[in-house]
């Protein structure tokens, strides 16, 4: 612990630009290829798949949700919410269903989630945007048998958040089965630090009530799996970020596993949920089957 607090302002934003890190593509060819790689997937997802698009869950532009419903919807099914990384300041969800394909044709639906990026967005705001996103979607959708979360990078975070959320403040508690949180920052402190935070603006106090590993929940007794996955190709502090914040959860007696996986880095670890033979495509389904 504290190993970050002896680097310089350099050695630390090289750790938190994760683009920095990828082996295939140098530092802007690989953000490139991750945008043209999510935004074209979503665009095949919305063509082969029954959708609800831009469905308002607040009054705000960006409160808004893409659900991708099952090729046979059965009268309950399995819903997975998506969280868009892009460091709390870019992507949206029109660049958030391409993992939809490989699922709805298992009888999952998928939920891409809107959310007020930096700078509109404050860091405290985005959490409870999320958080009132799931309380909508149990309101309005009887049909949903067990909810399952995932996010990569900044939406790890905010997945994150979720899973320390108070629901009595929300009249609706989501049956959250499982969270599946990839290439996350559960520590926010280090980013005060780096150039991230120069549109976040956060003072310490917003990144210490923000940060998941300073708000861990006991258990609770009903079971919601986590696996918090991490790239061969993250830096050696998102790798750290991701250990430490899948112990802490284990110690609070949370169902955790890790999952490092090889030949991958901080983008393509997401954009191949689009395939279905992938292996974090097949945990998710597996996830979902054994509920």
């Amino acid at each position: 612990m504290g190993g970050w607090r002896d680097m310089s302002v350099e050695a630390l934003e090289q750790q938190y630009s994760p683009s920095r890190w990828s082996p295939r593509l140098g530092s802007d060819a690989v953000i490139e290829a991750h945008l043209e790689a999510t935004a074209a997937g979503t665009q095949r997802a919305r063509a082969g798949a029954q959708t609800s698009l831009h469905v308002p869950y607040g009054d705000g532009d960006r409160e808004k949700l893409d659900i991708y419903f099952p090729a046979e919807p059965s009268g309950a099914f399995p819903v997975l919410v998506y969280i868009h990384g892009g460091y709390w300041q870019c992507l949206s969800k029109d660049e958030s269903g391409f993992a939809a394909p490989p699922l709805v044709s298992q009888g999952v639906a998928v939920v891409a989630v809107g959310y007020d990026i930096a700078p509109q967005g404050h860091m405290d705001a985005m959490v409870l945007q999320v958080r009132r996103s799931l309380a909508f979607l149990v309101r309005r959708y009887s049909g949903i048998r067990g909810m399952y979360l995932c996010g990569h990078s900044a939406g790890a975070h905010l997945a994150a958040m979720v899973l320390a959320t108070d629901w009595t403040e929300y009249g609706v508690t989501p049956d959250i089965k499982g969270a599946v949180l990839v290439s996350g920052v559960y520590d926010l402190e280090p980013i005060l630090h780096t150039y991230v935070n120069d549109v976040l603006n956060m003072s310490r106090e917003v990144a210490q009530r923000n940060s998941p590993m300073l708000c861990v929940p006991p258990a609770v007794p009903t079971s919601c799996e986590v696996l918090v996955a991490v790239a061969q190709h993250d830096s050696p502090e998102f790798r750290r970020q991701s250990q430490e914040y899948g112990q802490a959860l284990r110690s609070a007696g949370w169902s955790v596993s890790l999952l490092d996986l090889a030949g991958v880095d901080h983008f393509d670890i997401i954009e191949k949920l689009s395939e279905e033979s992938y292996v974090l495509t097949q945990v998710i389904l597996n996830m979902i089957s054994r509920a």
